[in-house]
């Protein structure tokens, strides 16, 4: 099982039309964004779908901070703190 989440709602493709596809996806454990081209090394997109990715991206960086933030406040409370002077 993968810790990556995509992004369901993207469906960005090569304009080409060899089925390149863009997926973007969240690390659900840490919060890392994954942009990922599947089946190639490069992909021409439609000024559409440079649209969706860039929400896509936008939509993962929310989330991701999010993870940070829930990941931040889990710390155990036994961990030293600094001492104010």
């Amino acid at each position: 099982m993968s810790a990556f989440s995509s992004n369901l709602d993207l469906h960005a493709e090569d304009v080409t039309g060899t089925g390149t596809e863009v997926d973007v996806a969240v690390n659900l454990l840490n919060g890392d964004i994954r942009l990922s081209i599947l089946w190639t090394q490069e992909i021409l997109l439609s000024a559409d779908s440079a649209d969706q990715v860039a929400l896509a991206l936008q939509q993962a960086a929310e989330q991701a901070r999010r993870i940070a933030t829930n990941t931040t406040h889990k710390k155990s409370p036994n961990q030293a703190q600094p001492k104010p002077e």
